[in-house]
């Protein structure tokens, strides 16, 4: 699923083995419809492979299966941040591992302090948690990483939409319809305000 040359403003969507498979797909779409360039970003520039997690009834603990797999444009190390108009930390269990990767530790700085539309959901957080990028920052993700937010300084939301400044998340995938919206609506809010500035 690798994306044609486009002159629509790109933006990146962070992944890696085991990335969710609707935490990726959901807003993968939608800015495709909303006149944006999806980009997806991982360690290497090769095949993923995807999971479906979901609490299956009876259990405590999330159970995973294979979902579909997707193809990395650029690897994280090719990644001119300037070049994009904003990014998503998808979740699954690729964020706990991918988070240590010095070039997406400068991306995602980049992000934050440029104060370019940013949307995370579930494990995604670790990645801006471990970058150093949420403290003092409200925030929704899966309640089982509220620690690894708070440890690093941010606020923990329990709720579908959490919306601070131009950082936009959620709690899992089945809060993709409450979130992602609005995260698009920041993107294309940006993307119009540049469009005027350029005359």
């Amino acid at each position: 699923m690798t994306n044609a040359p486009s002159d629509k403003p790109k933006v990146l969507i962070i992944i890696g083995d085991a990335s969710e498979t609707l935490d990726t797909m959901y807003p993968f779409y939608r800015l495709q419809e909303a006149g944006f360039q999806p980009v997806v970003a991982a360690p290497e520039k090769r095949l993923y492979q995807m999971v479906m997690h979901e609490v299956k009834p009876g259990w405590t603990i999330t159970k995973e299966w294979e979902g579909y797999t997707i193809n990395a444009d650029v690897a994280f190390s090719e990644i001119k941040e300037e070049e994009y108009a904003g990014i998503m930390f998808s979740g699954g269990r690729a964020p706990e591992y991918i988070r240590y990767d010095e070039d997406l530790v400068r991306v995602t700085k980049h992000f934050f302090e440029a104060g370019k539309p940013i949307a995370s959901v579930c494990h995604g957080v670790e990645i801006p948690a471990y970058a150093d990028c949420v403290r003092g920052r409200k925030m929704a993700t899966v309640p089982k990483c509220k620690f690894d937010l708070e440890v690093c300084g941010g606020t923990f939301v329990n709720e579908a939409c959490v919306i601070d400044g131009n950082l936009v998340s959620g709690r899992t995938f089945h809060d993709n319809g409450f979130y992602v919206g609005p995260w698009i609506d920041l993107l294309v809010k940006a993307r119009d305000e540049a469009t005027v500035a350029a005359g």
